[in-house]
């Protein structure tokens, strides 16, 4: 018996367009997650990246249950003394709401090599116009 091993071809991913508004952010970003990763096709192997592009709008819309938008927080780290800084997410959201969903659906991809080439295909846009029409996007239905 032989092992089947899909042909990843770059030219055949289709593009996918995801509204953000009102969808929960940890399920949204789970179902991200699985299109970047091509869990969404019967061909999916996971340690190839045989996965999609998905482009995000209405970032800034997007919803936290409970107290998550005053008690979750986000750390950075500038790499000096004393440059660890604590945000919430209220705050984050009204700086860059992109960041919300880049950071939740990149804790939901795999810790490896193969993560860094799945979230370059994420596209998170704050607005409800995003640059890539020519691509001409699905739109993906989530129910969240």
């Amino acid at each position: 018996m032989k092992t089947f091993l899909p042909k990843v071809d770059p030219n055949a991913r289709t593009w996918h367009l995801v509204d953000a508004e009102g969808k929960v952010l940890g399920r949204l970003a789970a179902e991200i997650a699985n299109v970047l990763r091509g869990k969404h096709k019967p061909s999916f192997t996971p340690h190839l990246d045989a996965g999609d592009f998905v482009v995000v709008i209405n970032a800034e819309k997007v919803r936290l249950t409970g107290k998550k938008e005053t008690q979750k927080t986000y750390m950075t780290y500038s790499g000096w003394r004393g440059g660890e800084r604590r945000r919430t997410a209220a705050e984050v959201r009204a700086s860059h709401p992109e960041r919300l969903i880049l950071h939740a659906v990149k804790g939901m991809l795999p810790r490896n090599r193969l993560a860094a080439r799945m979230i370059k295909k994420l596209k998170v846009y704050r607005g409800g116009a995003h640059p890539h029409q020519a691509q001409s996007p699905i739109p993906l239905n989530i129910d969240a």
